[in-house]
């Protein structure tokens, strides 16, 4: 005889709480949230250590968590590790924020008037798909291999993305709303003024947010060859002493200063438009 299941809605309390959290886009609590990220974060720790630990692997391809604990230790005692960390930050934000000033005008350009977008897109669509790196060796050809050229490299990487995604942003305004400011007299300057970039700031706020996880993948290029400080240039001399505990260390270090600065990002963006969260 089979079993009839009883409805979601005269199911236990318990079993009904139980089927909503593995509804399709049911959001989690904050506190949840929290929880279920650093649970991951556990568990990655755990098997890093059983694998290492139990010496399932060699130190010399994969230091143990211990191991790098250690020299990280040393690197903030013995070789001015928070210099190398204050030049790496300032690379990344010296050439994102100067990308940002000139990617977001031309942005807001182009997804406002379609003869910008299609004089500047072809070429910037075509730029996006350089890889920064490859830029390097002329780079250093024009500008040696000091702080410009690391900050060019970042500014190519950053860019290019931003004009385009900002321009795509500003180019899905609500066209209801701009008839609703034309039927109330707003002329051209009020529509971009007072519809366009208010409406697009939020997702020009989450752009640059994106951008910037990006930008700390071109700095540590930019690093690797012709530098003599940062976080890229101590993770090279390690790798030639084969010191795997101080190359996960400075890994691990980029993430850490990459989450906090991408938390921030977040509580800045809700805070400047928590109407748009409405």
């Amino acid at each position: 005889m089979k079993s009839v299941q009883a409805p979601a809605h005269l199911a236990p309390p318990a079993a009904r709480q139980h089927s909503r959290r593995m509804a399709p886009l049911e959001p989690v609590s904050a506190s949840a949230r929290w929880q279920l990220g650093l649970a991951f974060f556990v568990l990655f720790m755990v098997v890093w250590a059983g694998f290492t630990l139990g010496g399932f692997v060699s130190p010399t391809f994969l230091a143990s968590p211990v191991t790098m604990a250690h020299e990280g230790w040393l690197l903030f005692t013995q070789y001015n590790f928070l210099f190398d960390i204050g030049m790496t930050v300032w690379r990344v934000f010296g050439g994102f924020i100067l990308a940002a000033i000139l990617a977001v005008p031309l942005g807001i350009a182009m997804g406002t008037y379609k003869g910008i977008e299609a004089f500047f897109e072809p070429f910037v669509s075509f730029c996006r798909y350089l890889p920064a790196s490859a830029f390097i060796p002329l780079l250093i050809l024009w500008a040696g291999i000091g702080e410009t050229q690391k900050l060019l490299v970042i500014f190519i990487g950053s860019f290019f993305q931003l004009v385009l995604m900002v321009a795509v942003t500003v180019g899905g305004a609500r066209r209801d709303l701009m008839e609703a400011a034309y039927t109330l007299g707003a002329g051209h300057r009020g529509i971009i003024t007072r519809v366009l970039i208010p409406g697009a700031a939020p997702g020009i706020a989450e752009t640059l947010r994106l951008v910037l996880g990006w930008a700390w993948t071109y700095v540590i290029v930019a690093e690797l060859i012709g530098s003599s400080s940062g976080i890229g240039h101590m993770i090279t001399d390690s790798q030639a002493l084969l010191n795997t505990g101080q190359i996960i260390f400075g890994i691990i270090v980029i993430g850490i200063i990459g989450l906090v600065s991408d938390f921030a990002f977040k509580a800045l963006n809700r805070r400047l438009f928590a109407w748009s969260s409405l």
